[in-house]
């Protein structure tokens, strides 16, 4: 029985449907319906009332400082489409590992990245030779490489596997998965406070279950703060095509496409893709968030950062962190089920300060869910 850690935000320092409408049931002014379409209208959003404030003060388990040393693991790092340097998904990953490399004397990990066009026995095949070669764990980053995980973990019945964002069964094999729908709707709730149109936008990378958890949690905390907000969403590429992941031009004609309908915050869950969404915000004079880390602190975005007003934060850091931590200490049961709110493993960035003026209203909701009075639909 795997149980929840709440040391992991002081440690790492990450930061029913129906539980909604009762929340945007009290909205000032409200007017309209709760439709897709909504009605922005070129002036600010009529705002529900706030939730609650947090309340602090719960208790947290105490923090593990047991020193683990990782100096005898050879990690295997499989990457997802753009790799190290992509300023999101990957890096994230890469951060992780990092960190143990510091932290455990974890030595440098092999790292090695998916294309765009590549065939299912090309993932296996790296998979495959990474065990092969005595990397143990191996890390598959990425739903993509959720088939060939399942084929390739029971050849080695001694080497543990991960895999992030998909949840792949068998005694080797530690699924890493987020709550991703949680922590978009605080980006919906950021983007509705923010907007000058009350009317948002949304860009998908690839059209996925997993890519539609961010549309579905950022389309809810949208609409729970603003019920009459508009929102626009897109996608990249359909489902089987991942270069909407390593796509910029496309991110930016889709962007610059939302932003000429009206829409002026733009919320991208795209991978590398996104810096094409933050360059037509800042062509257009309009504001983005971020996805996965801290994009705003991320130097390859640096000339871009000023239209990032926050970030959804979902901690694949830790989770890597951690799993490697847990496979040193030969004990992976002590790894959530799901890296939520209530686990600190998604949340929002406050750098460049652009919702400080709004994290009591962030919290707040961010507390109805840890608290189940507001649930989030994973699905559109």
């Amino acid at each position: 029985m795997r149980r929840k850690r709440g040391a992991v935000a002081s440690r790492l320092a990450a930061i029913s449907f129906a539980g909604v409408l009762a929340l945007t049931g009290c909205a000032k002014d409200s007017g309209g319906d709760n439709g897709a379409e909504g009605g922005g209208g070129g002036q600010p959003c009529q705002l529900a009332e706030k939730p609650p404030a947090a309340q602090g003060g719960a208790a947290e388990e105490k923090e593990d400082n047991e020193k683990v040393d990782a100096s005898k693991l050879k990690v295997g790092l499989a990457y997802d489409v753009g790799g190290r340097g992509d300023a999101s998904f990957n890096d994230a990953a890469a951060a992780g590992v990092d960190k143990a490399e510091t932290d455990m004397g974890a030595p440098n990990a092999k790292e090695t990245t998916a294309t765009a066009t590549e065939s299912e026995d090309a993932k296996r095949s790296r998979l495959r030779q990474m065990a092969a070669d005595g990397h143990n764990p191996v890390i598959a980053v990425g739903f993509a490489y959720a088939e060939s995980v399942k084929q390739v973990a029971p050849q080695f019945p001694e080497t543990k596997f991960a895999i992030i964002d998909e949840q792949v069964e068998a005694p080797n094999v530690t699924s890493l998965v987020f709550a991703e729908e949680q922590g978009s709707f605080l980006a919906g709730v950021a983007a509705a406070y923010k907007s000058k149109t009350c009317h948002v936008g949304f860009i998908g990378g690839v059209d996925t279950p997993l890519i539609q958890k961010f549309e579905a949690g950022f389309v809810q905390g949208a609409k729970a703060a603003a019920p009459d907000i508009k929102i626009e969403s897109d996608y990249l590429t359909p489902a089987g095509d991942i270069s909407g992941f390593n796509d910029p031009s496309k991110a930016n004609v889709k962007a610059k496409g939302q932003l000429d309908k009206g829409a002026d915050v733009l919320y991208h869950a795209s991978g590398a893709s996104g810096k094409g969404v933050f360059e037509a915000a800042k062509a257009g004079g309009a504001q983005a968030i971020g996805v996965d880390s801290d994009q705003y602190n991320d130097k390859t975005l640096k000339g871009v950062r000023n239209v990032i007003m926050t970030s959804m934060i979902k901690r694949v850091d830790v989770a890597v962190y951690d799993f490697i931590r847990a496979v040193a200490k030969n004990d992976v049961s002590t790894l959530p089920e799901r890296f939520d709110l209530s686990e600190d493993g998604v949340g929002y960035s406050t750098s460049g300060g652009k919702v400080d003026d709004i994290t009591d209203v962030l919290d707040g909701y961010k507390q109805q869910i840890v608290d189940g009075k507001i649930k989030v639909s994973d699905k559109p």
